[in-house]
Parts: C-alpha cells; structure tokens; sequence
C-alpha cells in the first residue's frame, strides 16, 4: 500500500466515527495521523515496526492499525464502522466540503440514507428546517452533491498517464506486428478522463483471442475489447481494426471539434494505415491531436511548434518549509537545478495565509538572507524572492507597500473568500492585476477538478486586463487544477499575455507536475515564445526588470 493509501484509511477512519459521535481525541489523533502519513515521504511499507513507531504522532494503537494495513489490506476497526454506516452515508463523504457533522444530523433527523434521498429532500426544502442549516447551506450542498454526481466516475489525466503508458508499453512487447496506440480523450491530452482508450490495429485474428484471456478482460462487443486494470477500477477501452484503415479509425476514434466540421464517412477509409493520409483526402494540414478540440481547427493553418517539457527553462512557483511545503529552500533549490532548469521562484505564502503557515514579514527576511547565501553557492542557477500574495477581499495585496517593493516578482492569488459573484470576484482579480507589484495572476478561478468548481469570473476581462498591464497568467500545471483553464490560452495569446506553467510544487516531486501543465497548455497552442518561463534566466531578469521599472514609473 502506498502512504496515500494508508492515510486515507485513517481519514475515513476518523470521519466514520465523527459520523457516530464517538470519542473526538481518538478522532483528532486519526485525522492528525492522515495529514503525517500521506505527507510522508519514505514508503511506510518498506519502514520496520520501530522506524514507523518513530515517526511523529504515531503512537502504539495507530502504528499497530497500520500494520493491520500492511500485512491483511486492511483495518478491522475502519471494516467494523463501514458495516455499522450505510453505503450511501459513505458516500456522502466523498462530496467535498459537506462533512460529517452535517452528514450526521441528516441521517439522524432525516432518515436520509442515499444520495437521491438526499438530492430529493432539498428539492422539497426539508433541510432548511434542521438546525444549523438553512436556505443558504440547503442551496450550497445542492451545488455540491450535483457536481459530485457530475463529476463521479471519472479520472485526473495524471491518474491514468502512467497506467496508460505502461499497458501500451506491455502491448507493444508482446504484440510486435500489430501497430497500437492511445486514442480517444486521453490521446487529446483532455484534464479529466472516463477510461483509457487504445487503438489496435492487427490482421492476426489470434491476437485478439489473446487479448480476451488477459486477467483485466471483462468483455467484447464488435471487436471492441473491455478490460478493467483492478487496483484502480480504470476501464480499458481496445478497438480493434485491421492494419489499412488504422489511419481512418485514429482520426475517427481520437474525435475532438475536428470530427464536427469534416465528414469522415465520405473518405475512403481503406488503404489508410496512417492518419496523414486521411488529412490529405480531406485537404487540411495535418493536426496534432492535442489541437483538435480547438474552434475551426480544421481552418488553422501555420500554427507555430508547441511547447515542449524541454523549452522551460526555470521553476516560477514553489513552496518550502518556511510556508506549507515539505521540504526546504535549500532542497527545493539543490532539485530545480539538478533537473536541469537554470532558475528558481520561492513563492511561498503571504502572511494573510494563517491555514499555510505564511510569512510574516520577520520570517520573510530571514528567507531572503537564506537566498542571498544559496545564490552565491549555486551560481550561476538563481533563486528570485517572489511570493503568492494572497488577493484580499478587496482586490488588494497582502503586505505593505514597503515590503512589496523588495520582491523580485509577486504571484497574486485567491484562496479565501471564494463565494463572490461573478461581478464582484471579476472586479477583485482586475483590481490585483492592475496593483504596479503583480508581476503574474495565480490560478485564476481556484477550481480543484472533480472536486471543486472554479469562481465565477469575466474571463475575457481578466485577460484585457492583464494584457494592459503587462501581468503574465499562471497555467496552474497542478493536475487537480490546470487553471487557466486551456480554452482560454488562446485568447490570451492573442492579447498578447504571457502564460507562466507553474507546477505550484509543494515538494520536491511536486516540482515534476509541470509536465501535466505542458500536456494541456498544447492544447491551447501555446508556444515557447509565449511561455513566460522558457525564458532562459538572462531573458527572464530583463522581463522582471522591465517590471521594476514600470513600477517605479507608475508609483
């Protein structure tokens, strides 16, 4: 079991017991040990009994809970509670932000026992009557249970990369003369995923009998193979089709806004083994698939070389230990410049953000020193003294004008107050764009895919905002996040602003996510001119400074 995978036992742990108002210092030391254990980072299975009795907060009962985990696959106290708690209360705790304090009264005063039971009750008004609740807190967990149901059953891009990959790779090996490959959503680079589907393309009939004894097979349906990979219940899409048409049926199978201005069934589709060949019947320049869900993109022609991991130059956001990261500048620091990039932005959390640790300002200048003494070691890589600054409620940022004027850079973002209207969270994002010290605009929305939706803003606003102020947008490369959002990228370009992918790296690994921020900014066409951090490190201290002295100009 990984460490996520134990935490998470104990968080359900703790939650089903909040649920039956058992002993709440047992409940806190279960929900402390899910914050230790899934930020913990060498493997807990590979860890002796004495080294995981070490670990902080972990006591006799709970390290003993763990080895239950380890050694049967699970908890008998967690199996004990999820018997005495229905299926559907269970579920309910999988919807983001309705907890097991509400839960409780629900189930207790309500009868409620299901998620339709739950979603039919506030469509009848019955929860405005329990105590605590209301019409406000009825009409916010209706938003939330019908994103949940939305969102259910489906998958971040970076969940199903890897499985992905290592399956084709597995194919390709044992498969050699049958040409196979992703298709669908997952070979578009789309952020959000409902299966893994591949392409497989044989004139062996035996190998499609192969494929039906594979242990994740389910079923076939008209050469169309299901197969389920088990650990993470991920659905396995396989079509297959002979070796002269696999050009047709990649083009019709990876689908995108193409396939809504062309008519693929009046091509040929035999003696098409490659898709070019099928871009050639149609008379359109041959797109990549990451570019086809983009508007009139059978019209695009002379579109630029898209980013690529090997155009970034530097790491622009990043956390340490000085805020809420795992790890310190220095580690952070010493792994950015072993990766190969040429430069590092600190931005750790501004002192408005209590929930993360953030710096007040005797804090900040102790981390400055720190940087000065790490720029001198790691020459010529750099670290610039940048921040998150929180966006206050009034569109202003966090700290003085004082101090605010000493950073090389400012990434300016929301993370409080999200529940604003459309209007009013638009006017606060403008009014922290044009502050002279935000050099870069921080996921803009706040979404968390499949768990949270983003606030509501003027997309086209915020951009023409930032095109007249000079303030590059931040691609959140977070997989959870991907914001902004890569429907707007274009846009953006053609204003003119630059897109920053940051990996918003609260540890060291946390730095490699940029990959999935460069998977979905293809989408948008972004290219590594317009990529404010394939800046290389001399091209990037002219930009800031041209910053610095706009601002002095402005003030």
């Amino acid at each position: 079991m990984t460490n996520k995978e134990i935490a998470k036992s104990f968080q359900l742990l703790g939650e089903l017991m909040e649920l039956h108002n058992e002993n709440p210092f047992k409940i806190r030391s279960y929900q402390n040990a899910y914050r230790t254990l899934r930020n913990w980072e060498i493997p807990i299975a590979e860890m002796d009994t004495a080294s995981i009795s070490s670990i902080p907060g972990i006591g006799k009962a709970i390290q003993e809970k763990i080895a239950e985990l380890l050694k049967e696959g699970k908890m008998k106290t967690l199996e004990r509670y999820k018997i005495q708690t229905p299926e559907g209360i269970r579920d309910m705790l999988e919807i983001k932000g309705f907890g097991p304090k509400k839960i409780r009264i629900i189930w207790r005063d309500l009868q409620i026992e299901s998620l339709g039971e739950l979603l039919y009750a506030i469509n009848e008004n019955r929860l405005v009557e329990l105590k605590g609740f209301g019409k406000k807190t009825q009409d916010d967990i209706k938003q939330k249970l019908e994103y949940h149901q939305k969102s259910k059953n489906q998958f971040h891009y970076a969940k199903l990369e890897h499985v992905a990959n290592t399956v084709l790779l597995a194919l390709k090996q044992q498969f050699t003369k049958a040409i196979i490959d992703l298709t669908g959503d997952i070979r578009r680079n789309m952020p959000v995923l409902k299966e893994i589907t591949i392409l497989f393309g044989t004139n062996e009939e035996n190998d499609i009998k192969q494929l039906q004894q594979h242990p994740f097979y389910e079923t076939i349906i008209d050469n169309v193979i299901h197969w389920r990979e088990k650990e993470n219940n991920i659905p396995i899409i396989i079509h297959c089709c002979t070796l002269d048409n696999y050009g047709w049926h990649q083009v019709a199978l990876t689908g995108g806004k193409l396939l809504e201005n062309i008519d693929l069934y009046n091509v040929n589709k035999n003696d098409t083994p490659k898709e070019e060949a099928i871009f050639e019947q149609l008379g359109i320049p041959f797109l990549l698939p990451e570019l086809r869900d983009l508007p009139n993109v059978s019209h695009q022609k002379n579109i630029k070389p898209l980013i690529n991991n090997a155009d970034l130059k530097g790491i622009i956001h990043a956390h340490t230990t000085d805020s809420d990261g795992l790890h310190t500048l220095s580690e952070m620091a010493n792994c950015a410049k072993s990766l190969g990039y040429q430069y590092l932005g600190i931005t750790d959390h501004s002192k408005s953000a209590f929930y993360a640790n953030g710096l007040k300002v005797d804090r900040l200048k102790k981390q400055w020193e720190d940087i000065d003494k790490l720029n001198i070691e790691l020459a010529p890589f750099k670290i610039f003294k940048g921040i998150e600054s929180d966006i206050l409620a009034d569109g202003s940022l966090d700290y003085e004008e004082e101090i605010l004027v000493q950073f090389d850079f400012i990434i300016a973002s929301v993370h409080a107050n999200l529940k604003m209207d459309k209007q009013k969270a638009t006017t606060r994002l403008i009014k922290a764009i044009e502050n002279p010290y935000t050099s870069i605009l921080g996921h803009p929305t706040g979404r968390l895919l499949l768990s949270r939706e983003g606030y509501p803003i003027d997309h086209e606003a915020v951009i023409d905002a930032c095109a007249t102020y000079n303030v590059a947008i931040e691609l959140n490369a977070n997989p959870y996040r991907l914001d902004l959002d890569w429907t707007w990228i274009p846009y953006a370009l053609e204003k003119g602003v630059f897109i920053s992918i940051n990996p918003d790296a609260h540890s060291k690994e946390g730095i490699k996510d940029i990959h999935y921020g460069v998977k979905v900014a293809r989408k948008g066409a972004l290219t590594p001119d317009m990529c404010l951090n394939a800046m290389d490190i001399a091209t990037f201290t002219q930009w800031l400074a041209h910053r610095k002295n706009k601002k002095q100009y402005e003030t």
